[in-house]
């Protein structure tokens, strides 16, 4: 089993960057493929991006792609997601997790996760 908690959320204007970290407890986090995903008010979970257990592959949404950028450190039990030139529709609760270790887009092959951090868009 693992225990995930994000950090990193914060309100930011359009243009701007984040990086949202993701820290794990447990002995086996290297043998999970790692996952963000994210839900805005009144929508469904998405996929935004994932990783596999051993960070050689990495998966993208097309809405994120070419700005958002995934990585994972399995020394340190942590995953990353860096999020460059924000955008209003990039405003969602952004959830991390742990599972299918070929790192799939869909989230009912992950069967744990964090508690979300929020990232708003404003200006």
């Amino acid at each position: 089993q693992v225990q995930l908690v994000e950090s990193g959320g914060g309100l930011v204007q359009p243009g701007a960057s984040l990086r949202l970290s993701c820290a794990a407890s447990g002995r086996t986090f290297s043998s999970y493929g790692m996952g963000w995903f994210r839900q805005a008010p009144g929508k469904e979970r998405e996929f935004v991006a994932s990783i596999t257990r051993r960070g050689d592959d990495t998966y993208y949404a097309d809405s994120v792609k070419g700005r958002f950028t995934i990585s994972r450190d399995n020394a340190k039990n942590t995953v990353n997601l860096q999020m460059n030139s924000l955008k209003p529709e990039d405003t969602a609760v952004y959830y991390c997790a742990a599972g299918d270790p070929i790192a799939a887009t869909t989230g009912a092959l992950y069967p744990y996760w964090g508690q979300g951090t929020q990232v708003t868009v404003s200006s």
